[in-house]
């Protein structure tokens, strides 16, 4: 009869007589006893942004014309010892403040020192346990700072003063605004720990360690324009806000290890055999999964340069944020092209044992970074960087720019989910580098976003997953209990972290593209946040204003309800009649909206002869009322009415969500 999205449409003079008419109808269905708590002035409140923007920050949700942001180059050379595990060197840190301030000190972050026995992080691991520590390690380790000095035509040695995961340096003079430099050096050396907070650490395989090293060199705290040096300490659950610039590294490591880094390998003539460099060109041009060191290599000293005890591995990696690496005897390594927009290419390599080699296993690594990467260039914004490397380790799962630790023992989908997740981080927040101390859910949320639609088109959609039902998530998700999702990653019980970190603003956002902007809208504003803030430090309001800037659409409520409050949403049918009690002249359905927060309306109305339509009424309807009545042109009697049938919206009360024909 009517088509399958009805949108009703009612004249002024209409709503007119409807408004004098409505009251001559006898309602004769009340589903709704239970009193609203809706508020449409809380809502719809016109004050959501507090601040106007600046020259830094534009009210569009763009960078500012003055916007500004500092810049650190790293030249590091570390050593591994295997025996101990221990990492030693030296950085030299090129900082250059682009800021309108003068600075007589930096604040440096020391991560490993959240590994000390006497750490903040350490001294409030709940009884129970936490991921973020060290698994009751008999550990107490962190960064030995053997010296610290600044280039100044000679090496000149400075103060500085450690804080828990921090480190002040005092400079002999005040570096000057607008493009200022000075070069830290820092002699230090640190133990690895077996667990590191699930971001590091070694694997024990039957062919030699694992190491997967990460936070491994002190790291330039991100002064900003928001609240000048970023100094929040790392305690293990929030993770990171850095500067983005050139690493340029030399790992020495034993001979026989295969070391797999962040960026390009620079010397791989000098690494590999011969025969392996080989098949690395191989795999530089084949979009098919080239073996480079099998797992019978593993076990055979020739897969390894002979005549050296120890090799140095270059590398680097330009407009990056961190870097990271891994090194093993054991890895077996295997490698693919990349194909990206332009004709540009970058490398997928994988490097794992053999207890992780299996078909439907690590074999596929290569295979599923490849194709991750790949989405994600087309749809979002190219790959940026010379190589992906996905490393088997001991850990849950952990992203840096170019490589990712993912679970040694997955297989099928959940490899595929943590591979997926892992290199979707190069977008949130490699690429857009949001504060991950503070806002967590704007890289997690984000990514995991983005992951269900990389997830639903890989292989043809061979791990798709079903339709996603929001009214059972609507029970998880608005539980009372919960905080809201901008709070800190440190003010969110551990327990709770999956939720608000990653699911509820994945859903939120799915949600926003499906049911209330459109597929179209809201893929062109998303994409223009990550064209504007890519290699940039973009702020919560920054995302706000983007999507509702391009969108062209006021969605204060929806951030006020779903990110800013745990509110719920609950709309009821809460009356059925017909005009003039005439089935033939339309019926009068009513709605009632009795949490705090306002949806979109959908609505399926089912006749007596069986033709089925649907009205989505926009979230306008609750800008002034707490319940909704209009005129469905109905010309029989109808059998049902019911809300949101296929469960597309975070309704928590399914109950009252239905009405009968009373028989």
């Amino acid at each position: 009869m009517y088509g399958k999205y009805f949108y009703a449409s009612v004249t002024l003079a209409f709503l007119i007589h409807f408004s004098l008419s409505a009251q001559e109808s006898d309602g004769y269905f009340n589903n709704s006893s239970a009193a609203s708590v809706y508020n449409y002035n809380e809502a719809f409140n016109t004050s959501f942004y507090l601040k106007n923007g600046t020259e830094y920050r534009s009210a569009s949700g763009k960078p500012g014309i003055a916007y500004w942001q500092n810049q650190a180059d790293y030249q590091i050379n570390v050593k591994l010892d295997d025996v101990k595990n221990e990492i030693s060197g030296t950085e030299v840190i090129t900082y250059t403040n682009n800021s309108p301030d003068e600075l007589e000190f930096l604040w440096l972050q020391l991560d490993q020192n959240l590994f000390r026995q006497d750490s903040r992080g350490a001294r409030i691991i709940p009884m129970a346990g936490s991921r973020s520590g060290t698994k009751g390690q008999d550990f107490d380790a962190g960064f030995n700072i053997k010296s610290v000095s600044v280039a100044d035509g000679e090496n000149a040695v400075v103060k500085y003063a450690i804080e828990d995961t921090r480190m002040q340096v005092f400079l002999p003079g005040t570096l000057k605004p607008k493009g200022g430099k000075v070069q830290i050096k820092i002699n230090y050396s640190f133990i690895v720990p077996m667990y590191g907070s699930d971001r590091t650490g070694i694997f024990e395989t039957k062919n030699g360690k694992i190491f997967a090293v990460a936070q491994w060199y002190p790291r330039m705290c991100v002064y900003d324009d928001i609240v000048g040096w970023n100094t929040a300490p790392y305690t293990g659950l929030s993770e990171f806000y850095l500067e983005y610039g050139t690493f340029d590294v030399n790992i020495t490591a034993p001979a026989n290890h295969i070391v797999v880094c962040s960026g390009e390998l620079l010397n791989p003539s000098e690494v590999y055999t011969a025969s392996q460099q080989k098949l690395w060109d191989e795999a530089k041009r084949s979009d098919r999964t080239v073996v480079i060191r099998s797992s019978k290599d593993v076990a055979d000293p020739k897969s390894r340069p002979s005549g050296r005890k120890e090799l140095t591995w270059h590398f680097r990696i330009e407009n990056s944020r961190d870097i990271a690496w891994a090194s093993s005897p054991a890895f077996i390594v295997d490698a693919a092209r990349i194909n990206l927009p332009g004709g540009r290419s970058s490398l997928a390599v994988s490097a794992y044992p053999v207890e992780s080699n299996h078909k439907s296993g690590w074999q596929r690594s290569t295979e599923f970074t490849k194709a991750s990467v790949e989405h994600y260039s087309a749809k979002w914004m190219p790959y940026p960087y010379p190589a992906a490397v996905n490393v088997a380790a001991d850990l849950n799962g952990m992203e840096y720019p170019g490589i990712v630790f993912c679970t040694w023992k997955e297989r099928g989908a959940a490899l595929w989910d943590v591979t997926d997740h892992e290199f979707g981080h190069t977008w949130f927040p490699m690429i857009v580098g949001s504060n991950e101390r503070l806002h967590s859910w704007m890289d997690e949320g984000l990514n995991t976003f983005i992951n269900y639609l990389s997830t639903d088109t890989f292989n043809k959609g061979e791990f798709k997953p079903g339709q996603k039902d929001m009214h059972k998530w609507a029970r998880i998700l608005a539980d009372q209990s919960l905080e809201p999702v901008t709070a800190g990653p440190d003010n969110i019980k551990e327990q709770n972290s999956t939720i608000l970190v990653y699911v509820k603003p994945a859903l939120g956002l799915w949600l926003l593209r499906d049911q209330i902007l459109g597929e179209e809208r809201f893929d062109r504003a998303f994409k223009a946040y990550i064209d504007r803030w890519a290699f940039k430090h973009p702020e919560p309001y920054d995302f706000f204003r983007t999507i509702e800037n391009v969108a062209g659409e006021d969605l204060s409520w929806f951030w006020r309800s779903w990110f800013l409050n745990n509110w719920k949403m609950d709309q009821a049918i809460s009356g059925v009649s017909y005009y003039k009690n005439d089935p033939s002249k339309g019926a009068l359905i009513t709605i009632a909206n009795l949490q705090k927060m306002p949806m979109p309306a959908i609505v399926e109305v089912k006749t007596k002869s069986g033709s089925t339509s649907r009205i989505k009424l926009p979230v306008e309807i609750w800008k002034r009322d707490i319940s909704w009545t209009f005129l469905y042109p109905s010309t029989e009697e109808i059998s049902t009415v019911t809300l949101d049938p296929d469960h597309v919206l975070p309704d928590c009360n399914t109950g009252n969500n239905s009405w009968k024909v009373r028989q």
